[in-house]
């Protein structure tokens, strides 16, 4: 063998000790995927909390929100945004649950008065 081929055959080695190091490392634990999988369900509750809440309280209103001055969450299963009027509001303070398991809002109070109760 000359040096040449010698030196081709190691390179080759290196890389192929690397595909395989890398492909080792890309399995996740059960422990991983599961909070993988947790976080993914947040960001899908608080995307369409974002999206079906501001909706509803401008229909019911006429006044469009845009930040939620205070959110609560589970992490799981259900996410309850609440919004305070500001001077020009059409309202004092509006609350918005959305809950997994329906795939949409379950509670929906503006000013103390319950406009939407599912359960």
């Amino acid at each position: 063998m000359t040096e040449a081929t010698k030196l081709m055959i190691a390179v080759i080695g290196v890389f192929v000790v690397g595909f395989i190091m890398v492909g080792a490392n890309k399995q996740q634990s059960n422990e991983e995927k599961e909070s993988a999988a947790q976080i993914r369900t947040l960001v899908a509750m608080q995307e369409m909390a974002n999206q079906k809440c501001p909706k509803l309280i401008l229909n019911k209103t006429g006044t469009q929100v845009f930040f939620p001055s205070k959110t609560d969450t589970d992490k799981t299963s259900y996410v309850t945004m609440e919004w305070i009027g500001e001077k020009d509001s059409n309202f004092k303070t509006a609350s918005c649950t959305l809950l997994l398991s329906l795939g949409g809002v379950s509670r929906l109070v503006i000013d103390d008065q319950v406009l939407i109760d599912k359960k």
